[in-house]
């Protein structure tokens, strides 16, 4: 009888994390169990308790990782443009849906392909959440200060953007958008987020098209 293959080296926990996520990619959110991801890793079926109480908690582990990357690829396309916080939130937007198309298992467990059993969603996994959340915020601030966008709560105006680009996102995960393609990624999310920058900025603004093609 062949014996077991250990897990003998590396980050057990992550290792269980990526586990976690091929089984989401290969099925659904709802088939993933901790007996399944301890055979993934070629660990005994108890191994996983020594860092996740249970399926819930390995879950929510995957949705802060997938919060935390999210959160620095956003951080990331603002600072391509620190010092013109208009293009930062088209930058942003734009990263939000590669995020979501190029991470699709964090994707869809992030914003809710799965609940918790939990009433209330851990401490850790709401503060992942709204540290990503405020990379938008900030930038909406940033050119609220700058006289350059209307002076309308700043969070209002967030989950205006956010709306947008996760329904966007959506949609082209779902395959509901005819004839798209990876490649027209970036010109169709510009295009959208164009559409809305145009509607919330200070009127006497310099349009989009102009500001980008400077």
């Amino acid at each position: 009888m062949a014996k077991r293959k250990t897990y003998h080296h590396g980050d057990l926990r992550q290792a269980l994390i990526e586990a976690a996520l091929t089984l989401i990619s290969e099925k659904n959110v709802e088939s993933v169990s901790l007996r399944d991801v301890a055979r993934r890793v070629g660990v005994s079926h108890a191994a996983p308790y020594r860092h996740f109480a249970d399926k819930d908690a390995l879950l929510v582990a995957v949705a802060v990782e997938g919060f935390q990357l999210l959160h620095d690829d956003l951080e990331a396309a603002a600072q391509n443009t620190p010092d013109h916080p208009l293009q930062q939130l088209q930058n942003i937007g734009i990263a939000y849906v590669h995020f979501a198309i190029t991470h699709a298992a964090h994707y869809h467990l992030m914003f809710g392909a799965y609940r918790t059993t939990a009433l209330q969603p851990p401490a850790n996994l709401v503060q992942a959440a709204d540290n990503t959340f405020d990379v938008l915020v900030n930038a909406i601030m940033r050119a609220q200060q700058l006289g350059l966008m209307r002076s309308d709560d700043p969070k209002q105006l967030a989950l205006a953007a956010w709306s947008l680009v996760h329904g966007l996102a959506m949609l082209v995960m779902d395959g509901q958008i005819p004839e798209f393609n990876p490649e027209s990624v970036t010109s169709l999310s510009t295009a959208m987020t164009q559409l809305l920058l145009e509607g919330i900025v200070i009127p006497s603004t310099p349009s989009m098209g102009s500001i980008i093609n400077e």
